[in-house]
Parts: C-alpha cells; sequence; structure tokens
C-alpha cells in the first residue's frame, strides 16, 4: 500500500454520506448506497464534503490514506451518484442561457451598486471578516487552477494555445515565487493564518465546498469540457473588477503588503486573460465544436449560481456580526 504522507489530515464528517467516504478513505470497507444520496441535500454539507474527498484524492491526497484508491471502483462509483445529485441540481437551478453571447453580456456590465462580497469588503469590511475570506477561499487559491490544467488535452488548436497560454500565467510562468497558489499563501502569512494546504477544509462552508467542487467536475470529466471552459471564463472575466475592490480591502484593512499584492496582481493579468478566454479559448472551441454552446453557457450560468451562494452565506454571516466558519479555526 502506498500512502501518502505530505496530503492534509481527513476532515471530521459532516453526515452520513460523508462519514462513509471518509471511513472508507481510512481503510473501513462500507460506502453509501444510492438511496442515502438521493435523499441527500445537493448543495448540502454532507454531500459536498463526500465528494469533495473523493475528489481531493485526485490532487494531493490525504495523509495516511492509500494512494491507489484514487482509481478505486467501488469510491468512483459512489463519487458518479455524487456528482449525479450535484449537477442534476445545478441544471435545475441555474440554467438560464443557451447562448454564450448572452451569458457573457450579463458578466461584462458591472453593477453600479453592486452589493457582493468585494464590495463589501472594499467599503466596510473588518480585518477579521477579510481574514474569513481568505481562510474560506484558501480551499481553492492553494490549488489555483490545477482543475482548469485537466481540460487541456481536451482542447486543440486556438482553444488549447490560449487556455495554456493563461495557465503558464497561472503557474508563475516559469517562476516558483510568482505561483498564483504560492502568492495566495504569502497573502495568508500576512493575515496570520495558517498556510498548509488543506488545513481549513474543517472550517469551510458547503457552499465554498461546491465552488470547488463545480471545478473539479468540470475538470475531471472530458464529456463536461466546455462547461470547464464556460467556468473558466466566468471567473476570469469577473476576477479584474472584483479584485480591485479586494486589493483595496486589503490595504484599507491593513492586511499586509503580501494580502493587497496578490488582488492587485490579479487586476492587470486577469483583465489580458478575459480576452484570450474570450477570442481565443471560447472562440476557438466553438469553432471546432459548435455543438458545444449550450455546455459553455451553462458552465457560466452554474459558476454564477454557487457565486451567489456563497456570497450569500458570507455576508447573511457577517452583516450579523457572525462567523462564516464552520470552527473557530
Amino acid at each position: 500500500m502506498a500512502t501518502e504522507q505530505l496530503g492534509p489530515v481527513l476532515p471530521r464528517e459532516r453526515g452520513e454520506l460523508s462519514a462513509a467516504v471518509i471511513r472508507y478513505l481510512g481503510g473501513e470497507s462500507t460506502l453509501p448506497g444510492s438511496r442515502a444520496v438521493r435523499k441527500a441535500d445537493p448543495y448540502g454539507d454532507d454531500l459536498q464534503l463526500a465528494l469533495y474527498a473523493s475528489y481531493e484524492l485526485h490532487y494531493r491526497g490525504f495523509a495516511g490514506v492509500d494512494a491507489a484508491l484514487e482509481w478505486d471502483p467501488a469510491l468512483l462509483g459512489v463519487r458518479s451518484l455524487l456528482e449525479g445529485r450535484f449537477l442534476d441540481a445545478l441544471r435545475a437551478d441555474a440554467t438560464r442561457h443557451e447562448c454564450v453571447d448572452d451569458a457573457l453580456a450579463e458578466l461584462l456590465v458591472e453593477p453600479v451598486d453592486g452589493t457582493g462580497v468585494s464590495h463589501f469588503l472594499q467599503d466596510e469590511g473588518e480585518l477579521w471578516q477579510v481574514r474569513e475570506y481568505a481562510a474560506q477561499r484558501s480551499l481553492y487559491h492553494l490549488k489555483e487552477a490545477d482543475p482548469h490544467a485537466w481540460v487541456l488535452p481536451r482542447l486543440w488548436g486556438r482553444a488549447k494555445a490560449g487556455m495554456a497560454a493563461v495557465e503558464f500565467d497561472e503557474f508563475g510562468a516559469g517562476r516558483a515565487e510568482r505561483v498564483h497558489a504560492q502568492l495566495f499563501a504569502d497573502l495568508m502569512t500576512d493575515l496570520g493564518l495558517e498556510t498548509a494546504y488543506g488545513h481549513y477544509l474543517n472550517a469551510g462552508s458547503a457552499q465554498m465546498l461546491a465552488t470547488v467542487n463545480l471545478m473539479s467536475l468540470f475538470g475531471l470529466h472530458r464529456a463536461l469540457r466546455g462547461s470547464l471552459v464556460g467556468h473558466f471564463a466566468a471567473v476570469e472575466i469577473t476576477s479584474s473588477p472584483g479584485s480591485r475592490r479586494l486589493a483595496s480591502a486589503m490595504n484599507r484593512t491593513g492586511a499586509g503588503p503580501a494580502a493587497e499584492f496578490f488582488y492587485s496582481e490579479h487586476v492587470e493579468a486577469d483583465a489580458v486573460h478575459e480576452q484570450v478566454v474570450r477570442r481565443e479559448v471560447i472562440a476557438g472551441l466553438l469553432k471546432e465544436e459548435p455543438h458545444l454552446e449550450a455546455d459553455v453557457a451553462f458552465g457560466i450560468d452554474a459558476t454564477g449560481h454557487l457565486e451567489e451562494r456563497l456570497a450569500d452565506c458570507l455576508l447573511a454571516s457577517w452583516r450579523t456580526g457572525a462567523s462564516s466558519l464552520r470552527t473557530g479555526s
């Protein structure tokens, strides 16, 4: 058995599904059945943690867990059930557009009176809320761009070249200290947070887990390559203005130079990336595979849907002075 040595520890369970998956990863033999999956909340803590834990085997794994479980048939079967429950809910709840241009048009217009998380943190957020935001987002940003790399073998021509160019920047353009995941770890250091990969998994909300699971779901399935491209476009298009506000929030709250730099770096970089994704990645993909247009639009819509759910969760807590974290981590 080749057990992982450096990954995070297995998380604490949040219900029947996650308990069974976590026990299975720890060496026990029972996995949940289809009935348990069907009755689970597709956006809830239990299902999202079970899905996150199964996906994590494709990233860095968990300390003490057999690396061979990444391709364990029984676990993959349960993961497929979890994915189906999640994807069915997203198709029912998030689908708004069939046309990519219509989906993109909504993202390209900044609302005059924005009310999202970046607006809140810029205008009135306190340092403790900035720290919580970073802890939540660390579940993605400490592996930033990794889920999107899976789409590269599934693209060709302009789409592949454009995607590879953006990913090259995300991975530091050949410089380890400029890898965006490292820049986020530097941000966390400024904020006095633990930088170990996966440290805040137990503290992360179901809504945050879902945003990361969406990337893994799209990235790991060739059939969803169009949706992954749509997701990536949504992230890059909304990143630059949001990052500008977050850089301002870091400056105003005294978060530190590395914290401010992470977001100021994304302002310019993602403004360029947005153009590449729209003009090369999406346009190149749809020229070769026009039948994927509805999938690209769905990826954009699903991303927005889950980001709105996350924003609602964070702001509902913060506006009452409560923590958004599940634990005191």
